[in-house]
């Protein structure tokens, strides 16, 4: 056994220096973050989950906790992307269906009831012409092949933009945006959209700015982010604080900031876009998560910044972090992050997932509970498959 543990540690040491390619049938192509539990995609459109799975947020047909990925039931194919909420998990079809599984309690699974389901079940009325989903704390929105965005779920907090508090079971429009969006993602309880401009909207609590609009006030329907008319790619939304990536390479963020979520050397509060320190080009992707925020540069390295009492930001370390730090042994080679409550996990550029931080309930899938402040590799197949050659 101790050769066994010696020969898997230099494997993991070659495969950091790029020289072990994955095999296609086992390579993630995106990951996505719950609050505790997250999911895998891999290229050939199956989708796994590990983690907390009380209500059945992984989708295996049962509530059992999984400290290892394991198959979401019914879709081992045809799905081209998934989002993960507070403790429910959605997935998009190839043919542009929307399935949702795990806790239904105000409508999260969008269809027509408030049952949980452990396995996947139909979106009302959004069994084609999807392109686009995003899911927050407790609800979740899609964006049609029209450009239209649907919310369901929780309204309480005007969530589900559509100028009500009104919880919904079934997907109900947006107002104002039933045309030319791209992308749509949601927090604990307010959600942003990105247009085919490149303009971000956001709608929903404001209580720490997190609208961006430059005011606390809440906001039941879009409203645009001060000096965010254009020129942004992708869009990510935390706990209380939403991020922007623009077509330069800028990572930009707003709203809460009492843990440095915002990256700008500060815990101020921020109502209006701030330029997250020492990013302000040069990244190719961003992800926010309930107190911290991760980027991956175009160079493949992943930064940190925010809460880090349970090693969230992966530097080694529990300091919190006011500005952007590496994580550790990820330098080079990564091409996406997804940031979850208290944990973390990086997709490399040969499909493998690597996770740090929280591990209470698996939430890491290295198939332990233990508390990790550097990433670990995550047990999926392939895996298992060269590990089974040392046994």
């Amino acid at each position: 056994m101790h050769m066994h543990r010696t020969i898997v540690a230099t494997f993991f040491g070659w495969w950091l220096l790029g020289a072990f390619a994955v095999p296609a049938w086992a390579q993630v192509g995106s990951i996505t973050a719950g609050r505790d539990h997250f999911c895998a995609l891999t290229t050939a459109g199956a989708v796994q989950c590990w983690g907390f799975n009380v209500t059945g947020a992984l989708g295996d047909g049962t509530t059992a906790t999984r400290r290892t990925p394991v198959p979401v039931s019914s879709l081992g194919s045809g799905v081209q992307a998934i989002t993960a909420g507070n403790s429910h998990t959605c997935a998009l079809t190839t043919a542009g269906a929307v399935l949702c599984w795990g806790s239904n309690q105000f409508g999260f699974l969008g269809n027509g009831t408030t049952t949980n389901s452990l396995t996947p079940v139909a979106v009302t009325g959004l069994s084609s012409g999807v392109q686009a989903i995003g899911a927050g704390q407790s609800h979740t929105c899609a964006v049609t092949t029209a450009g239209a965005v649907l919310c369901w779920g929780h309204g309480v907090n005007g969530q589900l933009g559509n100028g009500s508090t009104a919880n919904r079971l079934m997907p109900f429009p947006v107002t104002s945006l039933d045309s030319g969006v791209q992308a749509v993602a949601g927090g604990n309880f307010h959600a942003c959209a990105l247009t085919t401009t490149g303009a971000v909207q956001c709608w929903g609590t404001n209580t720490s700015g997190q609208l961006g609009d430059g005011t606390t006030l809440p906001r039941p329907t879009p409203a645009l982010v001060t000096s965010l008319s254009s020129g942004v790619q992708a869009i990510a939304v935390g706990g209380l604080h939403s991020c922007a990536l623009t077509t330069a390479g800028a990572t930009q963020c707003w709203g809460s900031n009492v843990f440095g979520q915002l990256g700008d050397d500060t815990t101020m509060r921020r109502t209006t876009p701030v330029t997250v320190i020492g990013l302000g080009s040069g990244v190719q992707a961003v992800a926010a998560g309930e107190t911290h925020t991760c980027a991956v540069t175009m160079t493949g390295a992943v930064q940190c910044w925010g809460s880090n009492s349970l090693g969230e930001l992966g530097d080694g370390t529990t300091m919190q972090g006011l500005t952007p730090v590496a994580v550790n042994g990820l330098g080079n080679g990564m091409r996406a992050v997804a940031a979850g409550r208290h944990n973390t996990c990086a997709l490399s550029t040969g499909g493998v997932v690597l996770c740090w931080g929280r591990n209470d309930a698996g939430q890491l899938g290295d198939g332990t509970q233990t508390q990790r402040s550097t990433p670990v590799v995550v047990l999926g197949d392939w895996l298992q498959v060269f590990r089974d050659g040392f046994e």
